[in-house]
């Protein structure tokens, strides 16, 4: 009978988990993809891009770990482009609601199968005068008017400069990272009590 008992009691501790992992359901956080520098809201119908617009990668850099873009603060947006349309479009335009004016230094042109990339050498996109005070891990609605693919919507991630993000210049008038303090160190006689 106690081998009985064990052996319940073992195949009950083993079921625990798997049980536990049903009850989250398939709405759960751990069941949503997370992609802090993909666009993948450019699937659609099961095929990936829009009219011949695809952005493998779209991010918006906002301040160092711990820091903050103040309110009416401007932070650049980093965007990869590929056309995949038989002719060159052209970026026109991007708006952001009421999140606040964004600015291209100049049209964008997009060549028939090149992927282009709107940070380098510097930003070309800049969303200015943000309508709240940012720290990293908001999403931001962006519509970008495209010559030919008319009007695409995505929702972008405010990133901050920290890991793979850290080697790019700050944005312009992030308020900076609180520095730790330096606490002194306890005196021989203060670790003996």
């Amino acid at each position: 009978m106690t081998r009985r008992r064990w052996i319940v009691a073992a195949a009950a501790f083993l079921a625990a988990p798997v049980l536990a992992g049903c009850a989250a359901g398939f709405d759960a956080n751990t069941n949503k993809p997370y992609h802090p520098n993909e666009a993948a809201v450019l699937i659609e119908q099961g095929a990936y891009g829009s009219r011949g617009i695809q952005i493998p990668q779209a991010f918006i850099l906002g301040p160092d770990s711990g820091a903050q873009i103040a309110w009416r603060g401007s932070v650049p947006v980093y965007l990869n482009i590929l056309n995949t349309g038989g002719a060159t479009d052209t970026l026109q335009s991007v708006s952001a609601g009421s999140m606040g004016e964004v600015k291209l230094k100049a049209p964008i042109q997009l060549p028939s199968n090149e992927l282009v990339n709107t940070g380098k050498p510097e930003p070309q996109i800049m969303l200015e005068g943000v309508s709240k005070s940012l720290r990293g891990g908001e999403t931001i609605r962006l519509d970008l008017q495209f010559a030919n693919a008319g009007t695409i919507s995505l929702n972008v991630p405010v990133v901050t400069r920290s890991r793979e993000f850290k080697d790019y210049p700050p944005a312009p008038n992030a308020t900076a990272a609180p520095t730790p303090s330096a606490s002194p160190s306890p005196t021989a006689s203060e670790e003996a009590h």
